[in-house]
C-alpha cells in the first residue's frame, strides 16, 4: 500500500470519529436542555412553561443571579435561623430584606414585651413597615434575636434577595446536617417530615445525584394555630460543622421567654412558650421554586389596609420599603434603586424638564446638519479638536487662508472701534511697567531704615556721642531760676541729753 493511500485511510476515520462525537455532544446538549426544568429567576420565580424551545430569546430567559456570598458563608449565616418552622423561615427572609424596618419593629417589640400574636400585629398597623416585617412582632422571640446583630440581618436578606436559590439549598444541606446528627425529629411542638423530589423527565442521557439532594425535609407546627419557637446553639445541633474558618454565630434567647436553662440547649433544640397565632404568617417556603409563597386570604384578613389581589401569590421586594439601605448586588442595585416612589418629582424639583432636554436636542441636531460640532464634552475632547485644527491648518492651503482672513477681518474690526483702549501685549508686559514704576518710585523717595549709617561710622558715633551728653545733662539737678539759695546740712546735729535751753 502506497504512503498515500495510508494517508487517506486515516484521514476517513479521523473523520468519522469527529462526526460520532459532534452526534454525541448534541445529544448531550439537547437532553441536557430537556432535564434543565429549575428555576433561575430572582426573588419571584418565572411562570413555569410546558415546552419551552432550545435557543429562547432573551427576553424569555429567567433574571441571572449574582453570586454575593459562598456557600461556606451562607451555611455560616443561615445556622441560627434554618431550623425555624418553614411559615415562621418565609417571613424572617421576607423581612431581613428591609433591615431599618426590622430594627424599629425590634424596638417596639422592646417596649411592648406583653404583645405578641395576632394582637401584637393589629397593633403596628399603622406603622409604614412592610407587612412582612409587622407579622414579626407576633413573636418577640425572633424579635430578640434578629436584634442582637442588625449587620447579620442585612447579610441574610441581601442573600435572599441575590441568591434565592442558594439560600433555600443552604438551609435544605443544615437541616439534613441536624437530622444526620439526630437532632431534628418531630415532637409535640413540630412535625418534621422529608419529601422526594419529582424525577426528572427521561432522557438519553443519565445524570447522577446525590441521594440526599433529592429529599426536602419540611417542618410545620404540630398545631397550625400554634407556633414554638425553637431556640439551639448551632456549633452543637449540627453536630461536626463542615467550615472551621466559618464558624456559625449563637444568639441565645433572653431567659424571660420561657426557653429551658443551657442544659436543653446544650443537648439539642429547645422551645418555649407557644405563640397563637391565626393569620400572621401568610408565607411559606417554596423549596421547588426558590421563592416564597403568599397566602393571599390570611395576608389580607391581617392587613386590612394594605390589601393585595388574589394573583400575587409570590413574594416581590418593595424598594420603598427599604429605607435607602444599599443593595449589595449590582443586579438589584439596577432593578429596585430605579424603582422609588416619587422619582418624577424628585426630578422636576432638581431642573429636569423633558422637553427642554429634546429642545436641546433638537437644536444640537440642527447645528450639526449645519457642520457646526457641538462643545467639547471634557477637556481631552477639546484638546483633540485643537490638535486636529492645527494639522488641518499646516495641511491645509484652503484652511490657512480662511484662518488668515478671520484675523485680518478682526483686526479691521478692532481698529474701526470708536474709543478703543489700547491694550497691553501681553500680561509679561504689564508686569515689567508695574516693576519699573515701583522702582522708580522706591529711589526717589528718602530712605531710612535701620542701615543708614552703616558706610559712615564717624556719623554713626557722633549721633551717639551727642545722645549720651543730652541723656547726661537731663540727669543733672538745675539751679532755681529765683529766689535765695538756700544751704542745709546734709544731717542736723544731734543735740545731747539734759541740756537746757539759753
Amino acid at each position: 500500500m502506497s504512503i498515500r493511500t495510508r494517508f487517506s485511510a486515516v484521514l476517513l476515520a479521523l473523520l468519522a470519529c469527529g462526526v460520532n462525537l459532534a452526534f454525541a455532544a448534541t445529544d448531550a446538549g439537547i437532553s441536557a436542555a430537556e432535564s434543565d426544568d429549575a428555576p433561575t429567576a430572582g426573588v419571584s420565580a418565572a411562570p413555569a412553561v410546558d415546552a419551552a424551545p432550545a435557543a429562547a430569546s432573551p427576553a424569555t430567559q429567567p433574571a441571572a443571579t449574582q453570586a454575593v456570598f459562598r456557600t461556606e458563608e451562607l451555611d455560616q449565616m443561615m445556622a441560627p435561623i434554618a431550623l425555624y418552622p418553614d411559615s415562621l423561615l418565609a417571613q424572617v427572609l421576607m423581612a431581613a430584606t428591609y433591615p431599618g424596618n426590622v430594627a424599629d419593629a425590634v424596638a417596639w417589640s422592646k417596649a411592648h414585651p406583653d404583645a405578641q400574636g395576632d394582637a401584637a400585629v393589629k397593633q403596628v398597623a399603622d406603622q409604614p413597615w412592610d407587612p412582612s416585617v409587622q407579622s414579626l412582632v407576633a413573636f418577640p422571640q425572633v424579635l430578640a434575636t434578629l436584634g442582637q446583630d442588625p449587620a447579620w440581618v442585612q447579610r441574610v436578606g441581601d442573600a435572599f434577595l441575590a441568591q434565592p436559590n442558594d439560600v433555600m439549598d443552604s438551609v435544605q444541606r443544615l437541616r439534613r446536617q441536624a437530622q444526620a446528627a439526630g437532632n431534628l425529629e418531630s415532637n409535640e411542638q413540630q412535625t418534621v417530615s422529608v419529601q422526594q423530589a419529582a424525577p426528572a423527565p427521561s432522557s438519553t442521557t443519565t445524570v447522577v445525584q446525590p441521594a440526599a439532594s433529592t429529599q426536602t425535609i419540611i417542618i410545620e407546627p404540630a398545631d397550625p394555630q400554634v407556633v414554638y419557637v425553637p431556640s439551639y446553639n448551632p456549633t452543637v445541633v449540627y453536630g461536626s460543622w463542615s467550615y472551621p474558618s466559618y464558624p456559625p454565630p449563637y444568639y441565645p434567647p433572653p431567659p424571660s421567654y420561657g426557653y429551658p436553662v443551657a442544659t436543653a440547649l446544650a443537648t439539642g433544640l429547645a422551645f418555649g412558650v407557644g405563640v397563637g397565632i391565626v393569620n400572621s404568617l401568610w408565607g411559606d417556603c417554596d423549596w421547588g421554586g426558590g421563592d416564597v409563597d403568599i397566602d393571599v386570604n390570611r395576608y389580607n384578613n391581617i392587613n386590612t389596609n394594605r390589601q393585595i389581589n388574589a394573583n400575587q401569590n409570590k413574594f416581590v421586594h418593595n424598594p420603598v420599603n427599604r429605607d435607602g439601605v444599599p443593595y449589595r448586588d449590582n443586579i438589584n442595585r439596577q432593578q429596585n434603586g430605579l424603582r422609588l416612589s416619587g422619582s418624577e418629582q424628585r426630578e422636576a424639583l432638581r431642573g429636569y424638564d423633558a422637553d427642554r432636554t429634546a429642545q436641546r436636542q433638537r437644536a444640537s441636531q440642527s447645528l450639526q446638519q449645519r457642520g457646526i460640532q457641538a462643545p467639547a464634552g471634557s477637556n481631552q475632547q477639546a484638546r483633540e479638536r485643537a490638535q486636529a485644527a492645527s494639522r488641518d491648518l499646516r495641511n491645509d492651503p484652503q484652511a490657512r487662508q480662511r484662518a488668515e482672513s478671520t484675523v485680518q477681518q478682526r483686526q479691521r474690526t478692532d481698529a474701526n472701534r470708536p474709543q478703543q483702549r489700547p491694550r497691553a501685549q501681553s500680561n509679561q508686559q504689564v508686569r515689567q511697567q508695574a516693576r519699573q514704576q515701583h522702582t522708580a518710585a522706591r529711589q526717589q523717595a528718602p530712605r531710612n531704615n535701620a542701615f543708614a549709617g552703616a558706610r559712615q561710622p564717624s556719623q554713626t558715633r557722633a549721633a551717639a556721642s551727642r545722645g549720651e551728653a543730652s541723656r547726661a545733662s537731663a540727669a543733672r539737678p538745675q539751679k532755681a531760676s529765683a529766689g535765695r539759695q538756700v544751704q542745709r546740712p546734709a544731717h542736723a546735729p544731734s543735740r545731747g541729753g539734759g541740756g537746757h535751753r539759753r
